[in-house]
């Protein structure tokens, strides 16, 4: 394993379109939602153990959820802990990680990921790391590792991608935002059109180098705490300054305006399980394609459905085609499936009309 290479695991969100799964107080990537007995954040780090040791793994966060991740992820210190006192979007965190592991390491080579996706395949999810860490390591340049689509999908963003500049390696054309159908479409039949997993790899001095050219208010701020960063002064000048920096991702502030960004193909099974019906799509489903997280539950002319129900609680059914039913705590949700885009600004509306307790 190269002394240079780390990850940074985003694990701050709050998934509220996982709601009423995921709460504020332990949102998705906290939970075992697959099954599988491992949370979603435990199989992502042991993912990533296969690239580098567990000293080089970092996870940025948000503070109030520092306990959560050192009780689920053995080998990991709260130093390795990035904690966003506010959130703030993708740039500020990314670029505070980034000016922290530079001042560790000035040579170090990074991958940025998320703590939620499902990977099917993960020994071609690491080779294409691994190719893609060998080319950052020698190139001061910005790779995105993008999905070979495999349907005109509506829930992600695109990129479309140009010449290919080595083997394996292409050039971004532009990011394009979440299509229309009709658009999805397009893509698929033009061919050099890749869905966007926010997944990234880069030298920790290229993104900050981008960060100066394309969001210099970020990268000042950032800089200006270059003394600080891994001793005991560090969590003062961020708790300080870090509210100031503007609320933007890392996609608006620097990816869709560089002009060295490169983007690497890839095909490994992949979700970013951001939905109810995502996962269903991933999940193990029985004969009436229905996912089944219950330990007590009694279903009739139900199908294609996603079922989790408190293990305390028993749950009659009948009926249903394409819901998403979640009972959990406090809350119960039926809704149906094709119409889950809806749920995260229900959330934000029962916030409002019943207060916090809920979410």
């Amino acid at each position: 394993m190269d002394q240079n290479n780390y990850v940074l695991i985003m694990a701050g969100g709050i998934g509220s379109r996982f709601w009423p799964k995921s709460r504020d107080h332990f949102p998705k990537q906290f939970l075992d939602i697959l099954g599988t007995g491992q949370s979603l954040l435990q199989i992502t780090y042991s993912r990533f153990l296969k690239i580098c040791p567990a000293e080089h793994i970092f996870i940025v966060t948000n503070s109030q959820y520092q306990a959560i991740i050192l009780d689920q992820l053995e080998g990991i210190s709260a130093d390795q802990l990035i904690c966003e006192p506010s959130r703030n979007n993708t740039a500020p965190c990314i670029a505070y990680a980034s000016f922290k592991l530079a001042a560790l390491n000035p040579d170090a080579n990074l991958i940025v990921a998320p703590s939620d996706h499902f990977i099917l395949f993960e020994d071609v999810f690491v080779e294409r790391l691994r190719f893609a860490l060998a080319y950052t390591q020698q190139h001061e340049v910005l790779v995105t590792l993008g999905i070979s689509p495999i349907r005109p999908d509506t829930g992600y963003g695109y990129i479309q991608y140009g010449e290919e500049t080595e083997n394996g390696i292409y050039k971004v054309a532009q990011f394009k935002e979440k299509p229309t159908l009709q658009k999805a479409q397009e893509y698929l039949a033009d061919g050099n059109y890749l869905w966007n997993a926010g997944i990234f790899i880069w030298k920790a001095s290229a993104i900050i180098g981008a960060l100066k050219k394309y969001a210099p208010v970020i990268h000042d701020l950032f800089e200006s705490g270059k003394a600080h960063y891994n001793t005991s002064q560090e969590r003062a000048f961020i708790d300080k300054n870090y509210a100031n920096a503007p609320n933007i991702s890392i996609d608006y502030a620097v990816m869709e305006q560089a002009d060295n960004i490169y983007t690497i193909p890839a095909n490994f099974g992949w979700s970013d399980l951001g939905t109810w019906a995502s996962l269903h799509e991933a999940a193990e489903k029985n004969s009436e394609n229905n996912v089944i997280a219950a330990k007590q539950v009694d279903l009739k002319d139900t199908q294609n459905s996603i079922i989790h129900i408190n293990e305390n609680k028993l749950a009659v059914i009948r009926g249903l085609d394409n819901f998403i039913v979640v009972d959990d705590g406090n809350a119960l949700l039926i809704y149906p499936k094709d119409q889950e885009q809806e749920i995260k600004e229900v959330v934000r509306q029962m916030t409002v009309e019943f207060g916090d307790s809920f979410i």
